[in-house]
C-alpha cells in the first residue's frame, strides 16, 4: 500500500517525521505559512544526529486548498492551533483517509472526532528532542521514537502501514493497541520537564544537575503516574525512575514549552496539564504538585499576554 502524506505543521516535529518520509521517497505535501517561499525555493533543511538532509525540491504549499486529497494527515501543530483544523483538514480529506494527530496531551482525539465524526483518526506521541531553529530548518538534537495508536479507526491495515513507513524511513516506530496508555506515558515526562523549564527558566540538564530540581521533578513524575493508575491506566513508578535516567543520558534541551515561553507564544496548558488534572481528580485523586505547576504556567501565559 502505497500511502500520500500531508503534514500540517511543518515546525520541530512534522519537519523532523515528514522530512524523513519525503527523503525515503514517500510522496509527502507541506503546509507552510512565513516559509513558504524559502522552503519552495530552498527546500527543507534537517540538521540531524542521523544525518543532515535538504528536502529539495519540496512540495510545498501555503494553504489546504491547493493540496491534494491525502490518505495519511500528520497533525503537528501545537495543540493551542486545533481550532484552526476545522478549516486546515477539510480539503484534505477523502472517504478513507486517516488523521493522524502528532500531539501531546489528553482529549484530543476526541475534539476532533467532535469536529469530524466520519473521519479515522489516530494518535502519535513523539518521544524526540527537537526545535525549529530557523524559517525551514530543523534541528533534531537526540531520541526520535514514535508510537502510534488507533483511535477510531475502521482498519487498522493503514496505521500498521504508517508504523512501516516510518521505520523503513530511519524513525523507530511502534504501534500500540492502548492510546490512552500512551498518551499518560508520555506526559509522565512532559508534565514535570515542560512545566519546570518554565518556572524555573532553565534547560533539563540544568534541572537534572540539582538535587532540588531532580527530586522534584522525580516527585511529579510520581504523581503522575498515581493519577494515570486513578484513571485505570496500569503505569508503574519504574517507569518514571526510567524517565529519569533517559533524561539525564539526553543533550540538553529546552522543551517546546519553554521555547513557546521564551518566545511570547500560548503555551499547551490546556491539553497537557488541565486535562490530565481533570481526568484524575473525577477519578478520586488529585495531583497536587502538577495544579500548582498548572497554576504557575497560567500566571507565567497571562504575562506574555494570552
Amino acid at each position: 500500500m502505497k500511502l500520500t502524506y500531508a503534514v500540517i505543521g511543518t515546525g520541530a516535529l512534522g519537519g523532523f517525521y515528514g522530512g524523513k518520509l519525503a527523503k525515503s521517497g514517500h510522496n509527502v505535501h507541506f503546509l507552510l505559512h512565513s516559509d513558504y517561499q524559502l522552503v519552495k525555493q530552498n527546500g527543507l533543511k534537517v540538521d540531524s544526529r542521523d544525518g543532515d538532509f535538504i528536502i529539495k525540491p519540496a512540495s510545498a504549499f501555503s494553504s489546504t486548498t491547493d493540496m491534494p486529497k491525502i490518505d495519511v494527515v500528520l497533525v503537528c501543530l501545537k495543540t493551542t492551533n486545533n481550532k484552526l483544523l476545522k478549516e486546515l483538514l477539510q480539503p484534505l480529506l477523502h472517504e478513507d483517509s486517516l488523521v493522524l494527530l502528532i500531539q501531546n496531551g489528553l482529549g484530543i482525539e476526541e475534539e476532533i472526532a467532535a469536529e469530524f465524526p466520519h473521519t479515522q483518526i489516530a494518535g502519535g506521541l513523539a518521544f524526540i528532542c527537537s526545535n525549529k531553529v530557523g524559517p525551514g530548518h530543523i534541528h533534531h538534537l537526540d531520541l526520535g521514537k514514535l508510537i502510534l495508536g488507533a483511535f477510531n479507526l475502521r482498519d487498522l491495515a493503514v496505521l500498521n502501514q504508517v508504523g512501516y513507513d516510518f521505520s523503513q524511513s530511519g524513525v523507530p516506530c511502534l504501534v500500540t493497541d492502548d492510546l490512552y496508555f500512551a498518551r499518560w506515558q508520555k506526559l509522565v515526562w512532559n508534565i514535570p520537564f515542560n512545566g519546570l523549564t518554565v518556572v524555573l527558566n532553565s534547560t533539563t540538564d540544568q534541572i537534572m544537575a540539582h538535587e532540588t530540581g531532580k527530586n522534584l521533578a522525580l516527585e511529579m513524575m510520581y504523581e503522575v503516574v498515581d493519577g494515570a493508575n486513578a484513571c485505570g491506566v496500569p503505569l508503574k513508578r519504574e517507569f518514571a525512575d526510567k524517565m529519569m535516567a533517559m533524561t539525564a543520558a539526553m543533550k540538553p534541551y529546552a522543551p517546546s514549552m519553554k521555547l513557546d515561553y521564551d518566545y511570547k507564544r500560548p503555551m499547551e496548558i490546556d491539553a497537557i496539564y488541565s486535562q490530565p488534572l481533570l481526568q484524575a481528580k473525577r477519578n478520586g485523586f488529585q495531583m497536587r504538585k502538577v495544579e500548582m505547576l498548572e497554576k504557575q504556567l497560567h500566571f507565567y501565559n497571562h504575562a506574555n499576554g494570552f
